[in-house]
């Protein structure tokens, strides 16, 4: 049985989530995960792949937008979208080490699916791969993710439920010192009449205990119990889905609300954090540039109005870390030995707020 989420415990996060309170609520957005557990070989990690839209043979441009809080970090594929304004393929998350093997798989992968691209085109691949450090669970200089992981991550994606905690890139991840891993959350807006869903998909790597936060509450300080750093170690991913029609520019700012949520959690994003987030549009789908095409025709929405959707990230990014903690059990440490990294003890969290 998954353990109860964050809502299921009565915190009273605000705003008004998707059926699924997950990135998948926003249409067409699929995830799926390689899940690398091994005691014997001191092996926790994995891959998380999230696919944005439904393409074969002929990718399409999904727009996106980029934003680096802290840079102790690493998510490929950034420089172009920075420029561009867009990318294609599957955004993947793993470990530290496991970015070159990712790299490598997902664009085995894209060679393989859009065939016909690039058998007619001159045409390259330049995935986004992001990554958390997970050397405290997982022997991480074992390189235990391979090419074929990534491949497995991305031919499981689905719609529907998402798996949090320990599942994927987040397998072997902690934050505020206790197990967590992979968060979602999601929140529908209203805009000129027509609602649209904003999706947020976190690895959830970063933080002290003592900074923690729960909407307001000193959780990590009312919870001391197992704490074990006196410095923060750890990073955090962030992605950012939406079906409203944004353009880059407004990718770009969207990204950057993810500091705010995050940030709503107790870490100042510490020098040793790779705090990096990642925004991207499922709307406009449309050729790929390189097809030659004079005229691109897009809408998008006012930045004027974009104040609830910023917000709809801001909390929607809160609740999904939370979601990452909550999810965590009791887990032994590769490095130190002796060391159990705790799961939170979601009876006194949910006191907390009684």
């Amino acid at each position: 049985m998954p353990k109860p989420r964050a809502r299921d415990l009565g915190l009273p996060f605000p705003g008004q989530p998707g059926p699924l309170n997950a990135i998948t609520d926003v249409p067409g957005v699929r995830v799926g995960f390689c899940t690398l557990t091994d005691p014997a070989k001191k092996m926790r990690t994995g891959v998380t792949a999230i696919l944005a839209r439904e393409d074969t043979d002929l990718p399409q441009p999904v727009w996106a937008g980029q934003f680096t809080l802290n840079g102790n970090g690493e998510m490929t594929g950034t420089h172009w979208i920075n420029d561009a304004g867009y990318f294609i393929g599957p955004v993947c998350i793993t470990n530290t080490h496991g970015v070159g093997a990712v790299h490598h798989g997902v664009t085995e992968w894209m060679i393989e699916h859009y065939a016909a691209w690039f058998e007619a085109e001159h045409a390259w691949a330049m995935p986004v791969v992001a990554e958390t450090y997970d050397g405290i669970l997982n022997d991480i200089n074992a390189l235990h993710v391979t090419p074929d992981h990534a491949k497995t991550a991305i031919r499981a994606a689905k719609g529907g439920l998402v798996e949090e905690g320990s599942t994927g890139g987040g397998n072997g991840m902690i934050a505020y010192e206790f197990k967590a891993g992979t968060g979602t959350a999601s929140r529908r807006v209203t805009l000129g009449g027509r609602e649209y869903t904003v999706g947020v998909l976190v690895q959830a790597n970063h933080g002290r205990r003592d900074w923690f936060q729960v909407l307001g509450k000193p959780v990590g300080k009312l919870m001391p119990e197992g704490k074990f750093r006196d410095k923060e170690q750890g990073s955090i991913i962030v992605v950012i889905a939406t079906d409203a029609p944004l353009s880059a520019l407004s990718l770009r700012h969207l990204a950057r609300r993810a500091s705010m949520g995050v940030a709503r959690g107790g870490t100042p994003a510490g020098n040793s954090s790779g705090d990096i987030f990642l925004a991207f549009s499922t709307a406009n789908a449309g050729p790929m540039p390189q097809t030659g095409v004079t005229l691109l025709t897009k809408s998008e929405i006012n930045n004027e109005v974009m104040d609830p959707v910023y917000l709809a990230a801001v909390e929607a990014t809160e609740e999904a870390v939370v979601n990452a903690i909550v999810a965590g059990v009791d887990v032994a440490a590769v490095k130190p030995k002796g060391l159990v990294v705790p799961g939170i003890d979601t009876a006194k969290l949910a006191a907390v707020f009684k």
